[in-house]
């Protein structure tokens, strides 16, 4: 099956796009050859705004400024060229309109309209100096510096003069800075007198006010730290232009300027130049040159350093890496544009559809940050020039391309009777009959389907036969509504869709839980779960347990579906529980997860580890560390003697050993306790210890005790009580956590009247003889009576 928003299968109706697919060429496409550009207009001169557009005639053109039209007037009107003239620019007329604004150019011929990138057209002025040059006293061989400030479009040019002379830019001591800033180092007596400022551009040239120079002294030998009197500033400037970072510094002796990144990066040497004594200038900006820049002062031949930074923000316009394409789609199909631009700050991408600004609907799709345009099932209204406009503070770019939508006379008509049918919780039934019309040249059948609650991107297809009308969809999720269609394809492209069936697949009652058991002590257990990846939509739980000889269980608790753990309390420790959990929903409970879990084992840990009587142990520390030294010697002499037993062979010497060993560190049973069964038991576990061996069976004495403590006597299974165990509905996953002991069976030995007078006496001195072996003991245990 088709993975959602995947074009049509291929095989048989593969080929359909590429047959239609095609483009044409750009001598016949709708497009600008030039466009009009951003420019600063002069009161009361002309103006033009350029727009030639190439095409198949005929080609109207018009324009608009601020998003109006803009009619032909005695003042304005449209050359025949496309460019539009201005007569008379005016920031402000008489009726209080301007001539200020942005302008688009529009071009349209019976294939569709396209629209230029807009002009951003402003009036030349000048304000008036907002930062005069002031009066300085600097002693010989000082820096001096002096500014003025203006605002002005275009930029002003801004000249200075002294004692109404422009100065020598010849003189390395005298440094100009575009920005209005006079520098000069080095002073000497005669660089005395008045200077100021001229600004000029296209509106106007303004003069500033005079500030007097005044060199005081000689130069001094008194040693100065270096200081940085100005340092740079931040600018944000535009790809191909150039900044000039300024950095002027003082000190005696003279500090030497150096430039850094704060990053660490090189600054390069292509472009970079340094003005005066230490401005930085970097032409043909790139955006790679943004960055923070620092300015160090350093006192020669010393460590001693001062600094200051400046960040330089480098923008670049819009432009397009990948332009759209002009393409040609059967109807019912889809086309997709792809429009990649870069820039800084990232462009912004709109997209026009003959001219209009184009937002999503139901079939019109925009993915990627808006780069990428997809038209589903697309019809003879789409059919239209669509614009790509980039667009960024630095500046815009826009591209464009034609859909042509292909419909050829005698195609089928939509498939008839659809029908969709719920099959199970994950498969559905669609069938359909052939068109009314024009059969003869279907080649195949396409179905669409989608999820009801999913957006049409996400919609899949899967091909049929042509003599096939009915198809079962596989792999669908329960409980969850799908939409289906169909359309019928010849080889000259694809029939109007069918009539859109809606239906919901069935629900599906909840996976197994995984369930966990924790004891947490003698009469309280835990419960823990996890709901199964494919629970679906669980209403909650059910928890049951029972003591596995009842037949009944407690329950069940009913547990929302967020609840992932239970405690059960006041059980019997002496018995074996069952557990059973499973997930329930709208539509039935789930199969259950059993588990068995027994508390026995919890009782005996704590018998068998009684609280700390910490006083006792610190008196007895002595007396245990004692005994077990001892131990130690004892069981290494024993060893000895047995090895040396073996090697001699005295096999009656080395029973005796192996007595003296089972009287070590086998627990003695009192009297009272033991019986005839126990006591053959125990002696056979010795006697025929190499046959165990053998089997792999080995079974320690207080291994069986342990084992068997609990059982019922011989009196009641005599009476017949006897717990019932049942066993698990087959459908449930079983793990038995503790054995229920009353599952085993152990078979007394008759012991021969020979054997019987071999048995240890009352005082529970050492076995010597056997006259029968015990069998090697399964897994059935025995009941000790």
């Amino acid at each position: 099956m088709a993975s959602p928003g995947s074009p049509l299968p291929a095989g048989v109706f593969g080929f359909l796009l590429l047959a239609f697919a095609g483009d044409f060429g750009h001598s016949t496409e709708l497009a600008f050859a030039v466009e009009p550009s951003d420019d600063i207009a002069v009161q009361e001169r002309p103006l033009v705004l350029y727009c030639q557009v190439e095409g198949i005639p005929p080609i109207t053109i018009t324009w608009r400024k601020n998003g109006a039209m803009v009619m032909d007037n005695e003042n304005t009107f449209v050359l025949a060229n496309g460019s539009l003239y201005v007569s008379r620019f005016q920031k402000v007329r008489g009726d209080g309109s301007s001539d200020e604004g942005e302008y688009d150019c529009m071009a349209q011929n019976r294939f569709g309209l396209v629209v230029s990138r807009k002009a951003k057209i402003q009036a030349a002025t000048m304000s008036d100096f907002h930062v005069h040059p002031q009066n300085a006293v600097v002693e010989e061989g000082g820096v001096a510096r002096f500014q003025c400030q203006i605002h002005g479009l275009p930029e002003p040019l801004i000249l200075w003069q002294k004692n109404q002379v422009p100065i020598n830019t010849d003189n390395d001591r005298y440094t100009l800075l575009p920005k209005g800033v006079l520098q000069i180092t080095g002073l000497r007596a005669e660089d005395s007198g008045i200077f100021h400022c001229v600004a000029t551009n296209i509106a106007n040239v303004k003069f500033s006010r005079e500030a007097r120079l005044t060199v005081s002294g000689s130069h001094s030998t008194v040693y100065k730290d270096p200081m940085i009197l100005v340092g740079p500033e931040n600018l944000t400037l535009t790809v191909h232009q150039t900044a000039i970072l300024e950095c002027i510094a003082t000190g005696n002796p003279r500090p030497i300027v150096s430039w850094s990144r704060l990053d660490g990066r090189p600054i390069g040497v292509e472009g970079i130049q340094v003005l005066g004594t230490g401005n930085l200038m970097i032409s043909d900006l790139t955006v790679q040159h943004s960055g923070i820049y620092v300015c160090a002062a350093n006192k020669p031949g010393t460590r001693v350093r001062r600094t200051a930074q400046g960040r330089l923000v480098v923008q670049a316009p819009a432009e397009f890496v990948q332009h759209p394409q002009s393409i040609s789609r059967p109807v019912g199909t889809t086309a997709i544009f792809t429009c990649l631009a870069q820039g800084e700050p990232p462009p912004q991408i709109t997209w026009l559809k003959n001219g209009q600004i184009l937002e999503p609907t139901g079939h019109i799709k925009l993915k990627n940050n808006n780069s990428t345009l997809t038209i589903y099932g697309i019809s003879q209204e789409d059919e239209a020039i669509y614009q790509c406009i980039a667009e960024n503070s630095a500046g815009s770019t826009q591209a464009s391309a034609r859909l042509t939508v292909l419909w050829a006379d005698g195609l089928p008509g939509p498939p008839q009777n659809v029908k969709a049918e719920t099959v199970s919780a994950t498969t559905v039934q669609v069938s359909w009959s052939e068109p009314l019309q024009n059969t003869k040249e279907i080649i195949g059948y396409v179905l669409h389907i989608r999820k009801a609650a999913d957006p049409v991107e996400m919609e899949y297809q899967e091909a049929v036969s042509k003599s096939t009308f009915q198809q079962l969809v596989t792999d669908l999720e329960p409980s969850t509504s799908y939409s289906f269609y169909i359309k019928a394809y010849t080889s000259r492209g694809a029939s109007k869709a069918s009539e859109v069936m809606v239906v919901s697949t069935l629900g599906e009652v909840p996976a197994m839980p995984s369930l966990f058991i924790k004891v947490l002590n003698s009469t309280t257990i835990q419960a823990v779960w996890e709901p199964s990846v494919k629970l679906g939509q669980q209403e909650g739980f059910k928890l049951y347990y029972r003591k596995v000889h009842l037949a009944h269980f407690t329950g069940p608790m009913l547990l929302p579906s967020n609840v992932t753990s239970y405690n059960i309390t006041h059980l019997d420790p002496s018995v074996v529980y069952e557990v059973k959990l499973l997930a329930y929903n709208q539509h039935g409970d789930g199969n259950s997860t059993v588990r068995f879990v027994s508390l026995r084992e919890t009782v005996e840990k704590t018998v068998l580890n009684p609280p700390c009587d910490c006083m006792k142990d610190e008196q007895s520390n002595k007396t245990s560390t004692t005994g077990i030294i001892i131990g130690i010697h004892i069981g290494v002499t024993c060893i000895i003697f047995c090895v040396l037993f073996l090697m001699f062979g005295y096999r009656g010497r080395l029973l005796m050993c192996k007595n003296v060993q089972e009287q070590l560190s086998t627990p003695q049973i009192p009297r009272s306790q033991r019986n005839a069964t126990g006591l053959v038991l125990n002696g056979a576990a010795w006697r025929d210890r190499d046959d165990l061996d053998m089997n792999g069976k080995q079974l320690e004495m207080n291994e069986l005790e342990r084992l068997f403590l609990a059982l019922p006597s011989q009196d009641q299974q005599d009476k017949g009580i006897m717990p019932d165990h049942v066993p698990p509905d087959s459908h449930d996953e079983t793990q038995i956590s503790t054995l229920p002991l009353d599952e085993f069976s152990i078979i007394e030995e008759q012991l021969d009247p020979q054997a019987k007078s071999l048995a240890p006496d009352d005082q529970g001195g050492p076995l010597h003889n056997f006259s029968q072996e015990v069998p090697a003991l399964k897994h059935s245990p025995t009941n000790e009576g």
